[in-house]
């Protein structure tokens, strides 16, 4: 359900009255009704909280399942729309825990998570500063250290990987490592396995301008990356660069009449391979977590509390979303 105040119970609303179904909505069944209650009456499909899991499998059209999870505050709906509220961190977070548990057990075949806000979810003490981290706790056996994980931004066109997420700018680059580098480039390698591609070509951008410009602005791409690279080349994998950052994007993208040079771009830190996913379009832009035990997407953009209530939230990225999902649940049943 994402942040009760955001816009998350809104697009997941718009989205099952073009097209949803085969889904539980995990969350709280009474801010899932109020958003429901923002539709015309035509489209308005009917919340109906799940006494189990199994009883979605009864549901007839027009009917929208929603599972309360554990931990859901019970005042809710007094969180104002477009606030920040330690309520709605708690049940986001709620939210997150009880998704990933289903899918443990392998009762759901992959997760679609709205937007949560990363105020909230610290004020609600999670030390987590988003879902991936979150996702990627929760996600690992008891007792056992978290896998690695990381973020992608998918569409049609461009897909990149992260290398960094959620630190800040000198944080990220202490962070670039020929390890972090490396092991980016392995779970990136076997992540687009489940996409149908056995041997995806990956470019790594440099971190530096011109990347380096063979050392005259950065050594970065000498000393840590390009060794990376050659270390996953060794492993049999497709990997090249470091290439310039200001144009690797634009030899990777996929569009008419221009094939794209490379099936991924790894990029170093959360703004450079963001911005040119996003500028492509928020409508189109998916964010995937790879190396998690099961699927797990999400739409690109946040919690928007500027249109939170006001009904005009899109819900085009959500839908992207869940078409990824989807396509990825297949990916990993063919295997």
């Amino acid at each position: 359900m994402g942040d009760a105040c955001g816009i998350g119970p809104e697009v997941i609303a718009k989205w099952w009255c073009h097209g949803g179904g085969a889904a539980v909505v995990i969350g709280s069944p009474a801010v899932m009704q109020r958003a429901v209650n923002w539709l015309p009456d035509a489209d308005r499909p009917e919340v109906v909280a799940l006494a189990s899991l199994a009883q979605h499998a009864s549901l007839q059209a027009g009917q929208m399942g929603v599972w309360a999870p554990p931990g859901l505050p019970a005042d809710l709906l007094d969180a104002s729309l477009g606030q920040v509220d330690v309520r709605a961190g708690r049940a986001a977070a709620a939210c997150i825990r009880e998704a990933v548990h289903l899918a443990q057990q392998g009762l759901v075949a992959g997760i679609v998570t709205a937007p949560l806000h990363k105020e909230a979810l610290a004020l609600a003490g999670e030390p987590y500063p988003g879902h991936t981290e979150l996702l990627q706790a929760e996600g690992s056996p008891s007792g056992q250290a978290p896998a690695p994980v990381r973020m992608m931004l998918a569409n049609d066109e461009l897909k990149t990987v992260l290398v960094t997420i959620h630190v800040s700018l000198r944080k990220a680059i202490e962070q670039v490592t020929a390890a972090s580098v490396l092991e980016t480039i392995r779970i990136t390698h076997a992540s687009a396995q489940l996409w149908g591609m056995p041997r995806p070509r990956i470019a790594v951008a440099g971190l530096n301008p011109h990347a380096g410009e063979g050392g005259l602005f950065g050594d970065e791409e000498l000393t840590i990356i390009g060794p990376a690279i050659e270390a996953a080349r060794a492993d049999g994998i497709d990997a090249s660069g470091p290439y310039a950052p200001d144009t690797v994007f634009m030899r990777a993208r996929h569009a008419p009449g221009h094939p794209g040079e490379f099936d991924v771009v790894i990029a170093m830190y959360h703004d450079q391979g963001l911005i040119p996913v996003k500028y492509l379009g928020l409508d189109q832009g998916v964010n995937v977590t790879l190396g998690l035990p099961f699927v797990r997407t999400s739409p690109d953009h946040g919690t928007a509390f500027d249109l939170a209530g006001t009904g005009r939230a899109d819900e085009a990225s959500f839908a992207q979303a869940v078409r990824m999902a989807r396509l990825l649940v297949a990916g990993r049943k063919a295997l």
